[in-house]
């Protein structure tokens, strides 16, 4: 593949992508900075391994895998850093997020659900992921797949009525 090529075919797959990639990345790491650099770190190894992808029709896929991969790669040199806030700061309204009390609700069950469903139903519901997508990603089958999901929104129905 030639260089020129490969840096429109390259430009092409990041301009489809990055935004489902950064809302992953927010999701996965709930910082935006981080995700910043969850998805410029996922483009630059898709950039070295772009003459290893195969099938085009399953780029969306692939890059989700490459994010994965590298959050869990700085999850392991991950190091926290403490810094004192003023208890005011943190009180203050986030305007950039829906804080109605369905909202809180909505996130605190979704933050409830064991790992294994969880990740499917935000696959689904933020990425727009297929099952057999969403499979790929999470090393299952489709059918397993489509039982996580199942169980993810059954769990999520049971939790969210059980408040009111």
């Amino acid at each position: 593949m030639t260089d020129t090529k490969k840096r429109a075919e390259y430009r092409q797959l990041v301009e489809s992508y990055t935004e489902d990639l950064y809302r992953y990345a927010v999701w996965l790491c709930k910082d935006p900075v981080n995700a910043d650099d969850l998805v410029q770190e996922t483009c630059l190894r898709a950039w070295k391994s772009l003459d290893k992808l195969k099938d085009k029709a399953a780029v969306k896929g692939w890059l989700i895998r490459i994010l994965r991969n590298e959050y869990a790669r700085q999850f392991s040199r991950y190091r926290p850093v403490f810094v004192e806030k003023e208890l005011d700061d943190v009180a203050k309204k986030d305007l950039g997020n829906d804080t109605s009390n369905e909202a809180f609700f909505l996130r605190r069950a979704i933050a409830e659900l064991a790992e294994e469903y969880r990740e499917p139903l935000l696959l689904q519901v933020l990425g727009g992921f297929s099952c057999e997508e969403i499979g790929e990603i999470c090393g299952l089958t489709k059918g397993a797949t489509m039982t996580r999901l199942f169980r993810a929104k059954q769990k999520l129905r049971e939790q969210l009525e059980a408040e009111d």
